[in-house]
Formats: structure tokens, C-alpha cells, sequence
């Protein structure tokens, strides 16, 4: 058996931001672009689901008019090599809500909800890319046992290029940055 009887031949070569951006939306779901390299991601859970679309409502409502909030679509964080990352949460410029691909210079916060699987990806090499690509605020929501999520913030330092610790909540999450809110998630 081959590579080629496994997965397409597209995932085993390097593409371009031009050859992605061609692709319909139906192909470019459930995958990010590391390095101009496909990475195919699992389906989320129903839980880690739930989780996105509440923070995604509550920091929507809280942003005010000037920013919005919005699950699973790509942030292009480079064109060579193509990288495109899909928060589980990205708090965007509302102006820019037609602009496509959506750029780190558009983006304010990003969330990502740690599931079986995305455990390193998303508390070291997202957070990395994230800060480089000079996104200013990251979130990570990890699903504890008790099944009360935590939810860690981190504040982007600028001159380093690097996310700082922010405010650490569990149960309920109460952020005073980037913008006042207050959301409930131990109930899940």
C-alpha cells in the first residue's frame, strides 16, 4: 500500500497560499496549514463545541461594536510557508468581517479548547506561532476531570514577542482584558 492509497496526494507535498486559497471551503474544513503542510484535525467533541460557541456568544457580547466573535475559520499567520491556524474562538476586527484571509493584524484574542489529542499543539506550538504572528491576548480552555473547565489567559509582550500570564479562572471566567467579561462555565 501506498502513501497515495491513504491520503490524497496534495497532502504529501508542500502548497502554496495561492493553490489553498483556491480550494473550496468543504476542503479546507477541519484542517490547518502548518509549514505549507496539511494537518488534519479531529472532529471536537460535543463538549469542547459547546465550550467554543459559549465563549464565542459571551465575548461577542461583551466586545462592543468595534470587534466580533467567531468559531472555526482560518487566521493565515504566514504566506511562505502557508500557515493557517483555526482557533476554536478568534475575536476579530468587525471591519474586517468580508476581508479574506483573516491576519493576525485583524485579530485581538484567540481561544483554543484543549481536547485528547491537541494537548501539546495548543499549550506550546500555537501559543508560540500565536505570539509571533503578534496576536495580543491567547486563551487556553482545558477540560478538567471534575468536568469544570480552566481557562488560562495570556497577555502578548510586545518587545519579546512572547504571551506573558494572565488571569487563571476556573468555573467562572472573569476577564478584565481585552475587554470586560464575565461567563459562566462550570455548568457544562
Amino acid at each position: 500500500m501506498t502513501a497515495e492509497m491513504v491520503a490524497p496526494a496534495w497532502m504529501h507535498t508542500q502548497i502554496s497560499a495561492e493553490q489553498y486559497d483556491s480550494w473550496s471551503e468543504e476542503q479546507c474544513a477541519g484542517i490547518e496549514i502548518v509549514d505549507g503542510m496539511v494537518v488534519v484535525s479531529p472532529s471536537a467533541s460535543k463538549r469542547h463545541n459547546r465550550l467554543a460557541r459559549i465563549l464565542a456568544n459571551a465575548l461577542d457580547a461583551a466586545a462592543g461594536p468595534d470587534w466580533n466573535a467567531d468559531t472555526d475559520f482560518d487566521v493565515r499567520l504566514q504566506d511562505v510557508p502557508l500557515t493557517n491556524r483555526r482557533p476554536d474562538v478568534t475575536v476579530y476586527r468587525a471591519e474586517t468581517i468580508d476581508v479574506t484571509p483573516t491576519r493576525p493584524e485583524h485579530v485581538l484574542l484567540v481561544v483554543e479548547v484543549v481536547s485528547p489529542g491537541s494537548e501539546t499543539t495548543d499549550r506550546i506550538v500555537k501559543v508560540d506561532q500565536y505570539a509571533k504572528a503578534g496576536i495580543p491576548f491567547y486563551w487556553r480552555v482545558e477540560q478538567s476531570a471534575t468536568g469544570v473547565p480552566i481557562v488560562y489567559t495570556y497577555v502578548l509582550d510586545p518587545a519579546t514577542k512572547a504571551y506573558r500570564d494572565g488571569e487563571v479562572c476556573t468555573g467562572t471566567l472573569k476577564a478584565t482584558a481585552p475587554f470586560p467579561v464575565t461567563v459562566e462555565l462550570g455548568a457544562l
